[in-house]
């Protein structure tokens, strides 16, 4: 038997579906025709904020909830006729499940943005890091002469060892960088992905977590609006990830203008819609020398 696997519907495709098909079918169903105005507005942010799974079983459940509640404030109150809007949506489906795309709107020293690939299609996904404590003028901390890594998130063990393999690789980039700088030799070091509830695993992150850790040891923000995703080997080497299609959407609909993905998914992403690509500037990296210039185009790299 062979597995078929077929992505999930775009924002735009199910806004169609809906629009077509579903809406029409379960107003005939219900007996509700011409008595509910669903502006396309409310059924955009309907998508957008209640309904991010692949299909469009559960837009169908929710448009459903709609058309039943407004049965009954046609009849509770008398009137011919229900407006259902973007400000009255919440009367009828309850408060939004995905309430926001970004956790930071600029990115501090330290913290860089990625992409990741759920069940309910792709997501930002933030990487934290911070100091545990200063590193003195001589390279040492005030803990020990020997620098840790905390790693707090609900992480699985790929990703944990992603991490590890990440901290050894910005170790030996950043003294192509700044040469005297020991920040991540000696210091406590701190690495943190947000919504610790939710279990995360997977080597995608790789290329992410070096930026972040480099933005912390070079105390500088990386440049505005830009995404990442790849594995990262432990020469520098950018592997190619899963998910393209969705985590390309989820940078989209987060606002994010620029994506670093690696060079071998460019045949991925040239097989997305056009809609899905416009606006987009995209760079494709196959070492990690090519995303350091893409995040820090105004600092000097050494050759290795």
């Amino acid at each position: 038997m062979e597995m078929i696997e077929i992505s999930g519907y775009i924002e735009d495709e199910k806004m169609n579906i809906a629009s077509r098909h579903l809406v029409k079918n379960i107003a005939q169903s219900s007996g509700m025709e011409n008595k509910v105005d669903l502006e396309d507005v409310a059924l955009r942010r309907l998508i957008r904020a209640y309904c991010r799974e692949s299909g469009v079983r559960n837009l169908q459940k929710q448009i459903e909830k709609i058309y039943r509640k407004a049965a009954f404030k046609i009849v509770d109150e008398s009137g011919d006729k229900v407006h259902v809007t973007e400000s009255n949506l919440t009367d009828f489906v309850g408060k939004p499940v995905f309430i926001r795309d970004r956790l930071y709107d600029v990115t501090p020293p330290g913290v860089v943005c990625g992409l990741a690939w759920t069940s309910m299609g792709g997501s930002t996904l933030y990487i934290e890091t911070s100091l545990k404590n200063q590193v003195l003028s001589d390279g040492t901390d005030r803990e020990s002469e020997k620098g840790s890594l905390q790693v707090t998130g609900n992480l699985g063990d790929v990703m944990k060892e992603s991490t590890h393999i990440a901290l050894t690789y910005a170790k030996s980039f950043l003294s192509r960088v700044q040469k005297d700088n020991h920040t991540l030799q000696d210091g406590h070091l701190h690495l943190h992905v947000p919504e610790g509830a939710t279990p995360k695993d997977g080597p995608s992150a790789g290329c992410t977590i070096v930026s972040a850790l480099l933005s912390l040891a070079l105390n500088q923000p990386i440049r505005h609006n830009v995404a990442m995703t790849g594995e990262l080997s432990l020469t520098g080497k950018v592997l190619p990830v899963g998910g393209i299609k969705e985590k390309v959407i989820a940078a989209k609909r987060a606002g994010i203008s620029c994506i670093v993905l690696p060079e071998e998914n460019k045949t991925d992403f040239d097989e997305l819609d056009t809609q899905i690509k416009e606006d987009l500037e995209v760079h494709f990296a196959s070492t990690y020398d090519n995303v350091f210039r893409v995040i820090f185009p105004d600092i000097f790299l050494n050759a290795p």
